[in-house]
């Protein structure tokens, strides 16, 4: 009978969030695959659990994965976790598991902290509706794509950053978000230096000039207020829109959903026009 693969959560700072099912579950496994064994081995020890680890990261080439599903499918359970967190978000682990859905095997979740919740617990935003970017792309057509989406999302919008980007991040949102738009800098959650600011995109990008960034942040951008249709706007104006963005290097359909919230004209109308 096939084994199991437990998606199992670990603590993003503070070892108290460990739950008693992790625990559990990290002891009884026949072995984890861990993004970075050295970082879960001290885990691991603080906890006294002598699990086997096996290495499973980003850069793991197919045989690595075929030897974990080839031990789980012999009967074998398996633990799959990050450094921190909840594995497979912005991780490699969504790759195993889908292969593991590939090969019939069975997978589990044992969910715990995760800093996109945590930080949007915090932000003092609106949580209703939000969308996670991850980090955002360092090849800069892809960048400033998703830059334009942020500018229009009227969702809340998470992304993680690292200190030495962040300064630049947040000048480009504050160019392209617009400089009045909030948002919550949450830093170093659930560890000694925690820290939540909230600030106008402008107050941030000052705020940063005169303090080092250090540490992991999560960054809670609030959602652009959404257009009321115009009916003053005809669909060649959005379509005109439109055009304006494919110059920029937009997508068509990023084009046209863009056009769309800002003139109250249907995406697709205006899709349609572009390719007419």
């Amino acid at each position: 009978m096939s084994g199991i693969l437990y998606v199992t959560g670990t603590p993003i700072g503070n070892l108290e969030d460990m739950t008693l099912r992790q625990l559990r579950i990290l002891q009884e496994v026949d072995f984890i695959a861990a993004e970075d064994t050295r970082v879960t081995r001290k885990l691991l020890t603080h906890f006294e659990i002598r699990t086997e680890l096996v290495s499973y990261h980003e850069h793991s080439d197919r045989n690595v994965i075929d030897g974990i599903l080839n031990r789980i499918a012999s009967g074998q359970n398996c633990a799959i976790v990050t450094d921190a967190g909840m594995p497979c978000i912005s991780d490699p682990g969504e790759i195993l598991v889908r292969a593991c859905y590939e090969r019939g095997i069975s997978v589990q979740t044992v969910p715990g902290a995760s800093a996109v919740i945590t930080a949007l617990s915090v932000c003092g935003g609106s949580t209703r509706q939000f969308v996670f970017y991850g980090f955002l792309p360092t090849e800069k057509k892809q960048r400033s794509e998703m830059l334009r989406e942020l500018q229009t999302e009227s969702r809340t919008s998470v992304l993680y950053e690292a200190p030495h980007k962040l300064c630049r991040t947040l000048a480009d949102l504050c160019e392209i978000a617009g400089a009045d738009r909030k948002i919550a800098i949450c830093r170093e959650l659930t560890k000694i230096h925690e820290e939540v600011l909230r600030f106008s995109l402008k107050d941030a990008v000052k705020y940063y000039e005169t303090h080092i960034p250090k540490g992991e942040f999560v960054l809670v951008l609030d959602g652009a207020e959404k257009s009321e249709p115009d009916d003053a706007f005809t669909l060649q104006d959005a379509v005109a829109i439109a055009e304006s963005y494919l110059a920029q290097g937009m997508p068509a359909m990023t084009a046209a959903k863009s056009a769309a919230k800002q003139t109250g004209i249907s995406k697709n109308q205006i899709y349609q026009k572009l390719h007419s």
